[in-house]
């Protein structure tokens, strides 16, 4: 037995249960964090108070550790994994029955003042972006956005998506936003200049800024429209007069380096900024270098995403150290750039800030085994609620599986694990199974597909994930299992057959 393997399984045999004082805190502080963190439920469903947040978190937590506490008294010589999944699961269905619930309203006064206003008024929402993708015209927008002409309307969230605007149809928006655009704190024109040429689409998205210019949003969304540096100018009226940006998405959108640029010196603060989306751009490392610069301002950003956007050694540095100042952060995703290893280590060091990680995406990176322990090391040490770790493609072997396994060890709220497309072979894949055994009592999918494992390493992962509770999926398609193989993981799952994905 290797050393690696006899430090995990040392790491293995100590008690599960009951969680100290200070880990049953942090649950309650993570699930207030959810419950008023905005989200699409949230959206549907109504945010909650920090005061009723902490309430609702309290009792949950309270309420699953009893059920947990409960389940280990029957068992006390085991070693508490069972009761720990149980924890977890439990906290898990109560939080998310709370944030269907929505808020409560206590008094019956305020009931009936909220149903009577509601009934007076209509939603707040006005969005056109349902059915097919088409050109709009003049005579259809002026049919479309009556409702936003209505006087005393109360419409503060807009969204023009999947609607193509020509000039007529701009024409016509335009003097309906400038009547409303005082009480707009959302603004959605993403896809809404499909198909139009260069032109007619900046002069369209000239005419949407200066209707839109010093309304005072929180959320921006200008995604698909390939905009590149002209694009991000003609929206630069609208740009310049935005101090409270919670929210801003630039996805799609043909940023390049001078596109980047631009974005950085129009936006005048970023202050309050929150969610931060780059996905699928040409930016490079020179736009990288710009909007690190950006994020460096971002002091309280807890959502970053600037994966597929071509950024290579020095912009994944400048990256890197400007994440450092972002303590909040919550999910990054970095995914499908040529980082490589020195900006790994640099990422690595930035990682200590992160104490309320629950979402990391960093496939395909070129990380390999070293930049791959960097981050794993860090990762151990801090996110103690990291629920979803990404990984794929970065040519780790067993060596780099080492440092991951006890990184997973150490994660009771893991999710979801994808190290597909490495090369962990059967070596690799059985520490990583052996960690997942310690605890990962949430754990619902696994991928690792692509990694040359065979017989040995497929049959005792799929032993180690077939019993955890909910558990959705296992994809180890793409290896080295032989025939023999196959039938073993095959009947190990023949209770759950759409769990394991088919091999083919």
């Amino acid at each position: 037995m290797d050393s690696a393997t006899q430090t995990l399984q040392h790491r293995m045999s100590v008690k599960l249960w009951p969680p100290s004082q200070s880990t049953r805190l942090m649950l309650v502080e993570r699930m207030t964090k959810n419950f008023i963190t905005p989200s699409f439920i949230s959206r549907k469903y109504g945010l909650l108070s920090k005061e009723e947040a902490e309430e609702d978190a309290k009792k949950i937590e309270e309420v699953a550790f009893a059920a947990a506490n409960q389940h280990y008294e029957k068992q006390p010589d085991g070693d508490g994994s069972s009761a720990v999944q149980i924890y977890a699961k439990e906290s898990s269905r109560l939080m998310l029955e709370v944030l269907k619930r929505g808020p409560r309203i206590q008094e019956d006064e305020e009931v009936a003042v909220t149903a009577d206003k509601d009934a007076a008024t209509p939603a707040n929402v006005f969005d056109i972006s349902g059915g097919r993708r088409a050109f709009i015209s003049g005579e259809e927008a002026g049919e479309v956005l009556k409702p936003l002409k209505v006087p005393g309307n109360s419409y503060t969230r807009i969204c023009f998506s999947n609607r193509s605007f020509g000039l007529e149809a701009a024409h016509v928006a335009e003097p309906i936003l400038l009547s409303i655009k005082d009480q707009l704190t959302e603004v959605d024109l993403s896809d809404f200049v499909a198909g139009r040429p260069e032109s007619e689409a900046l002069e369209v998205m000239n005419i949407f800024s200066s209707a839109l210019e010093g309304c005072n949003l929180r959320y921006l969304n200008l995604s698909n429209n390939a905009l590149g540096e002209k694009g991000v100018r003609a929206f630069g009226k609208l740009l310049k007069t935005q101090n409270n940006l919670e929210e801003l998405y630039l996805i799609n959108d043909g940023i390049s380096e001078e596109a980047a640029r631009a974005v950085c010196e129009l936006i005048p603060s970023t202050e309050k900024l929150k969610v931060l989306h780059f996905h699928n751009n040409m930016t490079g490392d020179e736009g990288a270098v710009a909007i690190a610069e950006m994020v460096k301002r971002s002091t309280v950003l807890e959502d970053f995403r600037c994966s597929s956007t071509r950024v290579g050694l020095e912009g994944g540095v400048a990256l890197a150290e400007a994440l450092g100042s972002c303590n909040h952060l919550r999910k990054l995703d970095l995914r499908d750039n040529m980082f490589g290893v020195e900006a790994a280590i640099a990422l690595s060091k930035s990682l200590s800030a992160f104490a309320n990680l629950t979402e990391v995406y960093l496939s395909y990176l070129n990380l390999e085994d070293e930049g791959a322990e960097a981050l794993a090391n860090a990762l151990k040490e801090c996110a103690p609620s990291l629920e979803v770790l990404d990984m794929a493609g970065n040519d780790i072997t067993a060596k780099g599986a080492s440092s991951l396994a006890a990184c997973i060890a150490a994660k009771q709220f893991i999710t979801k694990l994808n190290l597909a497309e490495n090369e962990l072979k059967d070596e690799g894949t059985i520490l990583i199974a052996k960690a997942i055994e310690v605890g990962c009592g949430q754990l619902n999918e696994v991928d690792l597909n692509t990694n040359a494992i065979r017989r040995a390493g497929a049959r005792l992962l799929a032993q180690t994930v077939v019993d955890k509770p909910g558990f959705k999926s296992l994809n180890i398609n793409g290896n080295y299992i032989s025939d023999e193989g196959i039938d073993e993981v095959k009947d190990i799952f023949k209770g759950l057959p759409n769990v394991l994905e088919k091999f083919g």
